[in-house]
């Protein structure tokens, strides 16, 4: 048990720490279901680059002993390495068109992983987690993880007070959360669950993007700011301690035993041009 650490929520969901859980009991439970895991992940110009090292280490420690499903949505399907897979694991490109700018794209993956998985994924996965590309998995991420809809704490806000959390403040916006709400300040690096569940989510905030594009409304953190506000009514069954998603550029507090996935250190403004 932890006691430095927050390990349940106000709705009783289960925070997901070293030393909360036990990976032999879990994969106990969860390996008989034979389950499928899919990825979703974007690689548009110039992130195309961070491929090759999100999937090596993938391999390494991303649901080991499971398959899994890569979906790699890229408007550069020649660049994409080839990445040597183990058994049961496999890698698919999904081609999309290439978007005027990062902010376009963050705004439109809401509606490329909906469509997907009408399409497709929801025939091949049983849980979904969609992921940034720019990462790196350090240590193992496991079955601990899986859930009905699954949320991860921001890095940045997991230890400072909620009036600095960085929501949408405009009552004009669809994303908007007033002064003296919230639970906690989400990544939208990290979220995952159930195909159907996911479907459900993605639908609800792509559509809360488009009711702020017909209003001429951009959210502060765009697709991020609309995630916060969709679980702040929708409570996530599960949040992933930061240990899920870290930033290679913070140094490692006490809290954290140790890091699972992991910003990479980059230039942003050169990638993003």
């Amino acid at each position: 048990r932890r006691q430095d650490v927050l390990t349940i929520t106000p709705w009783l969901a289960p925070i997901i720490w070293e030393g909360t859980f036990n990976s032999e009991i879990l994969d106990g439970a969860y390996r008989p279901l034979n389950l499928t895991i899919g990825v979703t992940a974007f690689a548009i110009g110039k992130y195309t680059r961070f491929v090759g090292r999100f999937l090596e280490s993938a391999e390494k420690h991303f649901m080991k002993g499971y398959r899994v499903n890569y979906y790699i949505f890229t408007d550069n399907p020649e660049t994409i390495p080839n990445v040597q897979l183990q058994p049961g694991r496999r890698f698919v490109i999904v081609p999309i068109k290439k978007y005027p700018s990062w902010q376009a794209i963050s705004m439109r993956r809401m509606e490329a992983i909906n469509k997907h998985i009408a399409e497709t994924s929801h025939q091949e996965v049983d849980y979904l987690f969609c992921l940034d590309i720019d990462m790196v998995f350090y240590n193992s991420w496991g079955p601990e993880t899986l859930g009905d809809i699954v949320a991860a704490i921001h890095p940045g806000y997991f230890n400072v007070p909620r009036s600095q959390f960085p929501y949408e403040r405009r009552s004009s916006s669809a994303a908007y959360i007033p002064d003296g709400e919230g639970d906690f300040y989400y990544g939208g690096a990290v979220f995952g669950g159930l195909v159907k569940k996911v479907y459900e989510f993605t639908r609800t905030c792509h559509m809360t993007i488009l009711t702020d594009k017909a209003n001429e409304i951009m959210a502060a953190w765009q697709e991020e700011s609309h995630l916060n506000r969709h679980f702040l009514s929708h409570k996530p069954s599960k949040v992933l301690s930061p240990e899920y998603l870290w930033d290679d550029r913070k140094p490692k507090p006490p809290e954290i035993h140790l890091i699972r996935f992991s910003k990479v250190d980059k230039n942003y403004k050169e990638i993003r041009d």
